[in-house]
């Protein structure tokens, strides 16, 4: 197992939390097929597992946030000395070996103290060692109180890549170093992908010392939550923002961070054609333009029914003409009475202006011979009387005379 783990490579011991306690201790679990006897340092809340004492790089880390109960394991081990221990986590069970059981003792002490930040009350410890219990306990409490809160985000990681600072460039290093050379006018100092799995960012900054300098500081992201620039006293940052202002804050504004906005034009300007020589020229708008006025809003217009045309019934046309009639007759019998007087010549009767004749929407056969006199009737000049009345009126007239005589 210390074989294979040898391949992983962790932050170096110099950059991690404050150590409470160290030794070494053979891990088991039910992942491990084989144990390793790993030197193993309780740094902050987490143990950290080295495959040796003067290792730098450790090669697996256990983080105590899910930690539920810490306790004995009766079983014997093959070295009589030896005594192991049970490590209850809320995502399994986690088995330790310590060289004999003073160390287990401290162990439990200490990885309880940490992860309740409260001292164990069944362990049988010297003042001393209690002592030292206590001092880890609050320090491990200030410690807390300068990490930021854990984001609540399912996936912090995915969330915040997504809000960088406006110097991220994705770039590598040394790209990052040619990009803060040929842009040195606009800042010296740019945020980029880190190496490794992809969960951490890099700042390279340049600056000019008998030559350029470039320097490179890398930035992790925590599992409790937020960023921390890895140096000898690990800054915690709660996001990438904080990692920038941080650096810029902290050397007093000569670092400055590398962007790209552009500047924009503070007036309206286009390029137009002389109409005479086609030669093109550069124009400006322009700046008393009034905006353009909205337009009226659409006003709902209630549709006015119009007035259906009156139609003239076929009736009333042969009642106008009895009427034409009638009015005749009684002037011609007027002037049969009065005998004596010589009969003035007959005058046209007026007829009333007569509407325009309905039109025939049937397309079925044509109409019979009785609608075409009607119809005839219609088409006669308006204010004359209809020939056919007339010879009416002739006979009728011939008719009286005779009966006189």
């Amino acid at each position: 197992m210390a074989s294979l783990m040898a391949k992983r490579t962790g932050r170096p011991r110099s950059q991690l939390p404050t150590c409470y306690y160290e030794g070494y201790l053979e891990k088991r679990s039910f992942k491990d097929k084989t144990s390793g006897k790993l030197w193993t340092c309780l740094c902050g809340n987490s143990l950290f597992f080295f495959n040796d004492k003067r290792d730098t790089d450790y090669v697996e880390k256990l983080d105590l946030s899910g930690f539920m109960s810490i306790t004995d394991d009766c079983t014997q081990d093959r070295n009589l000395d030896a005594a192991r221990i049970n490590l209850q986590m809320k995502d399994g069970n986690i088995k330790f070996t310590a060289p004999n059981a003073e160390a287990r003792e401290l162990w439990k002490g200490f990885i309880h103290s940490v992860a309740e930040l409260s001292l164990p009350t069944s362990l049988n410890l010297l003042p001393g060692q209690l002592h030292m219990l206590r001092e880890a306990v609050e320090q491990e409490k200030e410690r807390r109180k300068s990490v930021p809160p854990p984001v609540t985000d399912s996936s912090p990681y995915v969330s915040l890549k997504a809000n960088k600072p406006a110097c991220y460039q994705d770039v590598s290093r040394l790209e990052a170093e040619l990009l803060l050379d040929r842009e040195a006018a606009r800042g010296n100092l740019l945020l980029r992908p880190g190496g490794g799995n992809g969960n951490s960012f890099a700042v390279t900054t340049r600056q000019d010392l008998d030559g350029a300098v470039f320097r490179h500081y890398r930035v992790t992201y925590q599992h409790e939550g937020g960023f921390s620039i890895d140096v000898d006293n690990p800054v915690p940052c709660a996001s990438l923002h904080d990692v920038i202002d941080y650096l810029v804050g902290k050397t007093n504004g000569v670092l400055i961070p590398l962007t790209f906005e552009g500047t924009y034009e503070r007036q309206i300007s286009f390029i137009c054609s002389d109409s005479e020589n086609g030669e093109k020229s550069v124009q400006q708008a322009p700046s008393n333009l009034e905006p353009p006025s909205l337009p009226p809003k659409p006003v709902s217009r209630i549709a006015t029914p119009e007035a259906a045309p009156a139609v003239v019934e076929e009736e009333d046309l042969y009642l106008n003409v009895q009427l034409c009639v009638q009015t005749v007759e009684e002037k011609e019998r007027e002037t049969v009475d009065s005998s004596e007087v010589p009969l003035p010549p007959p005058k046209r009767a007026v007829m009333p202006p007569v509407s325009a004749a309905r039109k025939w929407l049937s397309s079925t056969s044509a109409p019979s011979s009785s609608r075409d006199q009607k119809m005839r009737l219609l088409t006669e000049a308006s204010g004359q009387i209809p020939l056919a009345t007339i010879s009416e009126l002739k006979l009728k007239l011939e008719q009286k005379a005779m009966c006189l005589e």
